[in-house]
């Protein structure tokens, strides 16, 4: 589940990590009387104007402004709020701006010994471990530093059954160049950013830019935090903070069918239950000449209400000129899925598109057998090149 920018730092400040004062606002007017609240609370006679999407590169599509003046802040709020803020994160067709943060300048008199670092905290699934990686190159593409100058990047990995040990936290702030107070706070930062990361299940916490500003405080500037969704549960607060208007609603309305629904760009719709099996079958689709248009796991419990809920969901993406349900019978029998699929088909009504079933396992030769003598507009397929030579001929 990912937050936005001001929902991750007010997580974060919880935890005792530095960040600067922002108060939200849904309107121009709002965000003027908000410059002033900061104005009159911390002293700033600067502003950043930010837009709250899920995506990042703000900036660079003119989501982000840094206002000078009171007038600067109203000017600018208007013009973000409501705009169609497209990044390199978004794709050509943008994210509606609903709303701005108001922040105060961290960058404030000194401004020229100001630093900005890179830091993020996530799992190294090659090692099992928590790893934090940073650099001194913030406020750049850390993908473009990577490749650039790769050693700028340094990395520290963590046992998540001893934690992130003090030498550790130093080695941070001593790889960063930092020394005397700026040495201490960013020590101080590290700790307390790793504390908020396992506190709230984060799968992700992403802080560029990490400034150091003229008096050697540590803010972070920025923030992209994502929670683990298999972590919810623990974490009731954290789920009110949802903006599903950042959603694909198709996505939205799968989750309601607990379906892990995951929109693409291909024209092969995929029904499958499990992960692993899914990925399997996207790589089947492209093999045939296809693209997947969607990753769809209906779960292990594949009844005719669940597989009719996946039919509807991808027959909504109007580039889908094929669906391949490709279901293993483990939990779930192949024959009680070829039936859920038989009634489903027949609920819709009419499907204009071919549809192949291939079901292997349980009952799988039983399913087949439903399939084939159902009279219904559905190819059937136990092996997987038997279901991929399908493929390949219903795009022909």
């Amino acid at each position: 589940m990912n937050l936005h920018e001001y929902q991750g730092k007010a997580l974060l400040k919880k935890f005792g990590v530095s960040v600067p004062e922002g108060i939200i606002a849904m309107s121009p007017e709002e965000a003027l009387d908000a410059a002033k609240q900061l104005q009159k609370s911390t002293g700033t006679d600067k502003w950043a104007v930010k837009a709250q999407i899920h995506a990042g590169g703000r900036g660079k599509g003119g989501g982000v402004k840094i206002a000078k003046t009171i007038d600067n802040v109203l000017t600018y709020a208007d013009q973000i709020i409501g705009m169609q803020l497209v990044t390199p994160q978004t794709g050509p067709e943008g994210k509606k701006v609903r709303k701005v943060l108001i922040e105060q300048n961290v960058y404030y008199p000194g401004e020229s010994e100001t630093q900005e670092f890179y830091l993020s905290v996530l799992l190294n699934r090659q090692t099992g471990k928590n790893m934090i990686m940073y650099s001194p190159r913030g406020g750049m593409d850390i993908e473009k530093v990577a490749e650039e100058t790769p050693e700028q990047i340094f990395t520290e990995e963590i046992d998540p059954g001893v934690g992130l040990q003090g030498f550790q936290a130093r080695r941070v702030a001593f790889n960063l160049g930092l020394s005397g107070n700026a040495f201490k706070h960013m020590v101080k930062f590290v700790g307390a950013i790793y504390k908020a990361y396992l506190g709230v299940d984060a799968s992700l916490f992403e802080i560029n830019p990490v400034i150091k500003a003229a008096d050697d405080r540590i803010f972070a500037a920025d923030s992209k935090v994502v929670i683990d969704n298999n972590a919810l549960i623990r974490h009731p607060d954290i789920v009110e903070l949802r903006d599903f208007d950042e959603e694909d609603p198709t996505e939205v309305e799968a989750s309601r069918y607990n379906l892990s629904y995951v929109k693409l760009s291909g024209n092969v719709g995929c029904m499958v239950n499990g992960a692993g099996l899914a990925m399997a079958t996207m790589d089947i689709i492209k093999h045939s000449g296809g693209e997947p248009a969607n990753f769809l796991d209906v779960g292990g419990t594949a009844d005719s209400k669940r597989v009719e809920e996946a039919f509807r969901i991808i027959l909504k993406d109007e580039s889908v000129k094929a669906i391949l349900v490709n279901i293993f019978g483990g939990i779930v029998r192949c024959d009680l899925v070829a039936t859920g699929v038989v009634d489903a088909y027949k609920r819709i009504g009419s499907i204009d598109i071919p549809i192949i079933v291939r079901l292997q396992g349980t009952n799988a030769e039983e399913g087949k057998k439903i399939i084939d003598e159902s009279g219904l507009k559905v190819h059937s397929a136990i092996a997987l090149a038997e279901a991929a030579q399908k493929v390949k001929e219903v795009l022909s």
